[in-house]
């Protein structure tokens, strides 16, 4: 047996490169010498959800069955809280929570706090993200507990530059046409007096370098991997005895059996 570690439930698949760039930035910025150090995560990443602008818009059917479902399978997983690289379904984050009583760390807030915190005296912050999240006025309500003011550009950029570059991304296309969309949507933010944008869709971080040389950008994706890892990481454990599998063979993180020194046995 090994000591129980505080397990990350991902609920994922909105989009499948999102969700896979999320991963990859908790394991990047997770402070870790060794395998060991990593917080142990189980994954939920469907990506047959129903698209949740499209829902929120009247347009589809809703992402909620699917979610719960996502979310319940997390549960019985045993996850001590549960992260959605996805914006937009935020929100249904209080029909998640409470269909299954698990903690579902608030991407938005942790955005929209890491955009006030990135420079003194930031007023006015401003939003790159889906229809779906503005129609929901996620960042809206908490710019409101927070207090900040929240900028969204107007309708015709998004729909043009915005919405554009999110299709771009998740059909696999991005490159500099959606680099250009998203530096151009950046440009109107700035012209209505943003002192900061977020990158408020898990997509548009893939498509947003020449955007963040417009304004200072926050990346969504990496304020949730900070809420994560506030949440879970503590010191590397000291004391795991994996073993070999078949409950005969166990080891400490130092030593085996036979007292040799040396690296866990299991990999």
């Amino acid at each position: 047996m090994r000591r129980r570690r505080p397990t990350l439930g991902i609920l994922g698949g909105m989009g499948p490169l999102a969700t896979a760039d999320f991963y990859r930035r908790l394991v990047e910025r997770t402070p870790a010498a060794g395998d060991q150090g990593h917080l142990p995560v189980v994954m939920c990443a469907d990506p047959g959800v129903p698209d949740r602008t499209a829902a929120l818009l009247g347009k589809g059917p809703s992402p909620v069955p699917a979610l719960v479902e996502g979310a319940r399978w997390l549960q019985r997983a045993g996850v001590s809280c549960i992260a959605v690289p996805c914006n937009t379904a935020h929100a249904y984050v209080q029909q998640l929570s409470g269909a299954t009583g698990v903690e579902v760390l608030d991407m938005i807030e942790a955005a929209l706090r890491a955009a006030v915190e990135r420079a003194a005296g930031v007023e006015r912050v401003g939003i790159l993200s889906t229809q779906g999240t503005r129609l929901a006025r996620l960042y809206e309500r908490a710019g409101d507990r927070i207090g900040v003011e929240v900028v969204q550009v107007s309708g015709r950029v998004q729909r043009e530059y915005v919405d554009g570059a999110i299709r771009a991304v998740k059909g696999g296309a991005g490159g500099e046409l959606a680099e250009g969309w998203i530096a151009s949507a950046a440009e109107a933010l700035r012209d209505q007096g943003a002192q900061v944008a977020i990158a408020a869709c898990t997509e548009i971080p893939l498509v947003s370098r020449a955007a963040a040389r417009v304004l200072p950008l926050v990346d969504s994706t990496e304020a949730l991997v900070d809420a994560a890892l506030s949440r879970l990481s503590g010191p590397e454990p000291e004391d795991l005895v994996p073993g070999d599998g078949d409950g005969r063979l166990f080891s400490s993180a130092r030593t085996n059996l036979a007292g040799c020194e040396g690296p866990n046995l299991r990999r």
